[in-house]
């Protein structure tokens, strides 16, 4: 299994390499207002959000938030990374916590920055944010609910996501639902090429997850071990990068210092090609009457600085924000 993992890799980045087409296979990126080509000039934000409302999955009402209030709030942040020539600005928010593709495609278009939406549960914070219905249905028949939105569209829309996401608590041996959201997110992978980012923080809930994608043939460099910033022992990270897995910092809306002794280390020991970089900040939240809304622009005026000061290359850089999250929410698909 190991080898046959290596072998689609390996495949995988052939085909990049070949500017994205090989024998009828092309690699993409779906946004919002359809795919593209898969670029690594293009600068990216992978971990950030729009809205979120943490009211509860048996709670929440859909699309009851005024639009027009919401792009009121979240528009000059989103014009302050306009002026840094964003170009793809990942919004992580899954469904039930306040997905809302009509939203994003409607600040997509104002922007013209390209947004990408993903299908997916997220079962961290002790399930709160998981529909009843998951407890009832199998991994595959849940499978095919994200595969369907994949192929025909989210929510009655032709907006198709461009990547899982799902969440774990920090657990070993996981929580039986998060486990059942592993395994869907691993047949969804399978039949859409669509990369896996899971909520994680620390290691200790990573390393279950990698087993069971593993089990059913998903490689390790098709997941994206997300909020890895919580993880004290940087020699985790080291692990993940051999096996080929995603390793995503992105708490950096918040903390700068932290962020960059970890890409020292990851600098020093040669595993800057398996790293992405992100603030999961924002968000507009529904539940409160005055918004305090977290900039996406630490990494621009804060981290770069002190990276070029520690020695990093522009094209290392580059690698950081362009030419690796190209490569992690490529999808492959057919002519």
């Amino acid at each position: 299994m190991v080898a046959l993992q290596r072998y689609h890799w390996l495949f995988f980045l052939i085909v990049l390499a070949c500017g994205g087409t090989i024998n009828g296979q092309q690699a993409f990126i779906q946004d919002v207002q359809g795919r593209h080509p898969v670029d690594s000039d293009r600068m990216w934000l992978s971990h950030e959000h729009v809205l979120v409302d943490f009211i509860g999955a048996d709670s929440i009402q859909f699309h009851t938030w005024d639009h027009d209030a919401v792009i009121a709030e979240v528009m000059p942040f989103l014009e302050e990374i306009q002026a840094y020539e964003v170009d793809y600005f990942v919004d992580a928010t899954p469904a039930y916590l306040g997905r809302d593709v009509l939203l994003l495609e409607k600040i997509s278009k104002k922007t013209r920055i390209k947004i990408v939406t993903n299908t997916g549960l997220y079962g961290a914070r002790n399930n709160k944010y998981l529909p009843n219905y998951v407890q009832k249905i199998s991994a595959e028949d849940l499978a095919e609910k994200w595969i369907s939105e994949f192929e025909k569209g989210i929510d009655g829309t032709s907006i198709r996501p461009g990547f899982i996401k799902i969440g774990v608590d920090t657990a070993d041996p996981l929580d039986t639902l998060q486990q059942k959201l592993v395994k869907a997110a691993a047949i969804t992978n399978l039949r859409t090429g669509l990369t896996i980012a899971s909520h994680t923080g620390k290691a200790v809930g990573l390393w279950p997850q990698l087993k069971i994608l593993g089990e059913m043939g998903v490689s390790p460099a098709q997941f994206i071990w997300v909020h890895a910033q919580a993880e004290e022992d940087n020699s985790n990270y080291l692990k993940a990068a051999t096996m080929g897995c995603w390793i995503s910092l992105d708490g950096l809306g918040w903390d700068v210092e932290r962020h960059l002794e970890k890409l020292i280390y990851a600098k020093e020991h040669g595993i800057l090609d398996r790293i992405l970089l992100s603030h999961d900040a924002g968000w507009y939240d529904p539940q409160k009457e005055q918004q305090n809304i977290t900039p996406y622009t630490n990494i621009f005026t804060k981290l770069l600085p002190e990276l070029r000061a520690h020695g990093f290359t522009d094209k290392e850089i580059k690698l950081l924000l362009s030419v690796n999250p190209a490569k992690a929410f490529a999808i492959m698909g057919s002519n």
